[in-house]
């Protein structure tokens, strides 16, 4: 199977971290991601420019990754301590590392990156088949905002300023959705739309099953809280069994 189209190119991975990197928890997200990682080993899938690997080996972790992105990779690479992290090119759904793990993980709604349930699987499967026994796989993502959406409504803005207009299109049917963008820059602007697909948390737990593992936590975020019908997030871990 195809890998999926690369979204992240040139200019995209040159603007991506003044554009989305805005994380007042990342301290927190590298603790918990050190515990869960035991001292040991650790593979990002969609490692992107570092915003988490990095700091994660700064904490201790050996880390190791997956990208898709060239562009994305580059410009991880120019980052101190960037060079010193393996670093494989290729769909996160089935790119091998070839060595096994304490923890797989895969943050910021990253695995609505892949737009298909077979590629959902895929991913998971492959994250597995990159764990040590007992290892752990962890995900960050949303949880659907259906209920947000009113009769007949399709479309819901999630970011509104001067600088920037987001608002994702929804398919219920297919749980796809299409995040379009549009960012002011002076007298320019710029538009993006970029495919994803939604995926519920008892569908990952499924997934989950499929390759192997079974679920040990699920919070509201990375501090812990507990996860409830009003979180808007959750991080989950999954353990191979």
């Amino acid at each position: 199977m195809a890998s999926p189209p690369n979204y992240f190119d040139d200019q995209v991975a040159l603007d991506y971290d003044a554009e989305h990197i805005n994380d007042d928890n990342l301290d927190t997200t590298i603790t918990r991601l050190t515990e869960l990682a035991d001292k040991g080993t650790a593979l990002e899938l969609a490692i992107g420019t570092g915003r988490v690997a990095l700091p994660l080996r700064a904490a201790g972790i050996e880390v190791s990754g997956i990208e898709l992105s060239e562009p994305m990779i580059a410009q991880l690479r120019h980052k101190p301590g960037g060079k010193h992290i393996h670093i494989v090119t290729g769909d996160m759904a089935s790119a091998q590392v070839n060595r096994a793990f304490n923890l797989v993980f895969l943050v910021f709604n990253t695995i609505c990156n892949l737009t298909t349930q077979e590629q959902q699987v895929r991913c998971f499967q492959n994250a597995a088949d990159h764990l040590k026994p007992g290892g752990r796989f962890v995900i960050e993502t949303f949880v659907p905002p259906i209920r947000r959406l009113a009769a007949d409504v399709d479309k819901l803005a999630f970011d509104v300023s001067d600088t920037h207009w987001g608002i994702d299109e929804y398919d219920l049917a297919s749980q796809n959705f299409t995040s379009h963008h549009l960012w002011v820059r002076g007298e320019t602007s710029v538009r993006r739309s970029i495919p994803f697909r939604f995926v519920w948390p008892c569908e990952l737990d499924l997934m989950a099953r499929l390759a192997g593992m079974e679920l040990e936590n699920r919070w509201e975020d990375w501090d812990k809280k507990p996860f409830t019908a009003k979180s808007n997030r959750h991080v989950s871990v999954w353990r191979k069994i």
